[in-house]
């Protein structure tokens, strides 16, 4: 498989980084590919003979997950585990779980390692960590510690800047919405007549006071008018509700029923068993809303979810971004046939979206990456040297002034498909002049873009493979899926040798397979030639998917007419 052009670029900064000052911190929001990323770190490290690499989480999942993908990035790379179940050093890279690996025992066996790499960097400086992290200096003074995170500021206030002395690079969340890889948020800041009372609620250690918040936002009258709201602008997507406390959350959830809409509740008392059955109401259909507290901020994904409602504030921005980040994944069509996601809507009750101003306030507003090294400065507080466009230091929360002319919102994102077909790995081809079917090949696979009746349509093919309807929606979502479907087939060699294919005629065998008025085409080079013929011998496929995709959405919706 291959990094994305904007991944690559993350992982050389992060590499020029390490060499220079022995750790640094890269951000990156979810989507991005963080796991991709980690591992294309850690096995360039690990190009070098006797190299041992250690990557760490503080859950089983996300072990297994780092694991089988880095196996995807480095195949020719040995990997073991060090958990709970397993206990081995053995591969080139080894997976550990921090919760495992910082008993005394057990840091005891960490052989010497040339880089620490901790996945969801931002509980680097909690002491199961740091107990690792001195443990692999100890061994290796010379050890590299690599963290990728998407919050870097910590829920307890509590900076990295004891770990991490830099950031190597930030990809912001406008850049992911701009390439296709997230939904775009419609945000609607609503006055329901609380937002003076909590603007004067007290802080705690981790959060503004719930129980205040609740009190001030448990009314039925409220509860009516945040209702009203959403049936006029989301009535017929999927919801998650974020509240202050279980009696707020209950009672928002009893009034959703009583209005005619089925809501299940999630909140931290209930058993697994039980909450499992309440997310799965949710996800099979039969719920279209789900009232939670503090369950759902981080680590829950469920598609199809386009509405988010915030029925509490927040004193930390990375807790907003992540209940905002909720609404923000893309769709599969093949797992949900008759969805079409092409924004989320965020309707705002309380005072987080005017207290953090827009989602992007700390990174660069562009959304297009640059070659070279990433600009710098230093922060006043920490002395850590970020990224030039943040305004808000990832490693001790210091906040920068900002002239009004440089607050923008998400909308404000704009990237012609022309820039994101640049960034590609691959020529895209506009294959018959009318910019409403696109496609690029490799030597094992293809993707390609294709319009029908207002929507676009991402296909993939590759050899032994069924062609794959990949998304449906906006175009800029259906490039990314293709071009994605594309670098998990091909590899760098392979992108390298059709490009050469881009000034070179078209050999007599595909001639011989083109229409006879393509061939007339002085112009066509043999790449064009092998974009067209991927067309032709799968153009029955494509138009079936595409078909079908288009019934399915017509069929979906007289079902709600």
């Amino acid at each position: 498989m291959m990094l994305r052009p904007r991944q690559s670029l993350l992982v050389k900064r992060t590499l020029d980084a390490l060499a220079q000052h022995g750790n640094t911190l890269a951000v990156a929001p979810t989507g991005s590919g963080k796991t991709i990323m980690l591992s294309a770190v850690a096995g360039s490290l690990l190009s070098e003979p006797d190299a041992k690499v250690c990557i760490l989480a503080h859950r089983t999942e996300l072990t297994g997950q780092n694991r089988a993908k880095f196996s995807r990035v480095n195949p020719g790379l040995t990997t073991s585990v060090f958990d709970a179940n397993e206990k081995s050093w053995e591969g080139n890279a080894t997976f550990a779980m921090v919760q495992t690996l910082s008993r005394p025992s057990h840091l005891k066996q960490i052989p010497t390692l040339d880089l620490l790499v901790i996945d969801e960097a931002h509980h680097a400086s909690s002491p199961s960590y740091r107990a690792v992290i001195d443990q692999v200096l100890d061994k290796n003074p010379k050890a590299g510690i690599c963290g990728l995170t998407a919050t870097p500021n910590r829920g307890d206030g509590q900076g990295l800047r004891e770990v991490f002395t830099n950031v190597a690079d930030q990809i912001s969340l406008g850049e992911m919405i701009a390439s296709g890889h997230l939904v775009p948020p419609r945000t609607f800041v609503i006055d329901v007549g609380a937002q003076e009372a909590l603007q004067k609620v007290r802080r705690t250690a981790m959060d503004f006071d719930m129980d205040e918040v609740a009190s001030i936002l448990n009314k039925s009258l409220i509860t009516d008018a945040v209702i009203a709201h959403w049936k006029q602008k989301a009535a017929d997507r999927k919801t998650i509700i974020f509240c202050s406390t279980v009696t707020h959350a209950q009672n928002v959830c009893d009034a959703f029923v009583a209005s005619g809409v089925h809501a299940v509740l999630i909140h931290g008392e209930l058993s697994d068993a039980e909450r499992k059955a309440r997310l799965k109401d949710y996800e099979t259909g039969q719920a279209q809303v789900v009232v939670n507290v503090a369950v759902l901020t981080e680590g829950y994904d469920y598609t199809p979810t386009a509405c988010i409602v915030l029925l509490r504030p927040s004193s930390y921005k990375s807790t907003f971004i992540q209940m905002v980040g909720r609404g923000l994944r893309t769709v599969d069509p093949e797992e949900f046939p008759c969805v079409i996601k092409t924004d989320c809507i965020v309707l705002d009750f309380g005072t987080a979206s005017l207290m953090h101003g827009a989602l992007e306030q700390e990174v660069n507003l562009d959304g297009h990456p640059h070659d070279g090294d990433a600009p710098t400065k230093d922060c006043p507080d920490c002395d850590a040297i970020v990224p030039l466009a943040c305004m808000e230091c990832p490693l001790c929360g210091h906040v920068w002034e900002r002239s009004p002319d440089d607050v923008g919102e998400l909308s404000d994102f704009i990237m012609s498909e022309i820039d994101l077909l640049k960034r590609s790995n691959f020529r895209w081809c506009d294959l018959f002049g009318c910019d409403d079917a696109l496609m690029a090949t490799g030597f094992s696979a293809w993707g390609g873009v294709f319009f029908l009746n207002g929507r676009w349509h991402a296909i993939g093919g590759a050899k032994s493979l069924v062609p794959k309807l990949l998304a449906v929606g906006d175009r800029t979502v259906c490039m990314a899926k293709a071009d994605d479907w594309l670098n998990d087939h091909e590899s760098a060699d392979s992108a390298h040798k059709t490009r050469r294919w881009l000034n070179e005629p078209p050999t007599p065998k595909q001639l011989g397979y083109l229409p006879e008025p393509m061939r007339a085409d002085f112009g066509m080079t043999r790449y064009q030639a092998s974009a067209l013929l991927s067309f032709q011998f799968n153009k029955n496929a494509i138009q079936r998917l595409v078909t079908a995709a288009n019934d399915a959405h017509v069929s979906s919706a007289m079902e709600l007419a």
